[in-house]
Formats: structure tokens, sequence, C-alpha cells
């Protein structure tokens, strides 16, 4: 079996909703999550810090592209993002559209 991809991404908490954006992941819809199993999206972790989340997740699948494509396709995830989308603020450095960026890995212990 192959390693995992690592992943690691931020996006800022806007201070106005960071009660909002907590709480909605206190009880996060079980249907989101059973979209993010199916994409091979493991060991799925989100930290906050100075009003920045950074999120790491491990992806197991064969194809990254198509299994986040999936993720973005699910009706389910789509209403969960109206919801979480307002609570957050991209990066100074995102593209135009993006959200969360992806950030490097610099280093990593086994």
């Amino acid at each position: 079996m192959a390693a995992p991809l690592r992943v690691g991404s931020v996006i800022r908490l806007r201070p106005d909703k960071a009660e909002e954006y907590l709480a909605l992941h206190r009880a996060v819809p079980a249907p989101v999550l059973a979209a993010l199993r199916r994409a091979h999206v493991t060991n799925y972790s989100i930290f906050l810090r100075d009003g920045t989340l950074f999120a790491y997740y491990e992806y197991t699948g064969e194809d990254y592209a198509s299994d986040m494509a999936a993720i973005a396709a699910d009706p389910d995830t789509q209403r969960w993002w109206t919801l979480t989308d307002p609570c957050q603020l991209p990066l100074d450095s995102a593209a135009e559209g993006e959200r969360w960026v992806e950030a490097g890995e610099v280093f990593h212990l086994d």
C-alpha cells in the first residue's frame, strides 16, 4: 500500500463568525462526513490559532482530482459550504475564487 498523500491547507476565520463556525463543526452532518470517506479522505483535522484555520488530512485514493471533484459536486457538501463559507476569509495569496489554499510540506517524520 502506498503512503497516503498528506494535505495541509489554510484559510482565515472571520472574527465575527468564529463561534458560529466552531458550533457548526461540533455537529458536522453525517452525509458530509460520508462524502469525505467515499473520496478516500482520512485522518482529517482542522486546527485554529490566532484567526487562522489549518486543515490536515490524508488522501488514500488513486485519483485525487476526481475524488475532490466528487466532494465538490456532492449536494450535502454544497449545503454545508453555504454555512461554512461565510465564516471564512481566504488568504491574500489565494487565487480568484480559491478558498482554502494548500500549504507546502516542509518537514515530515514517520
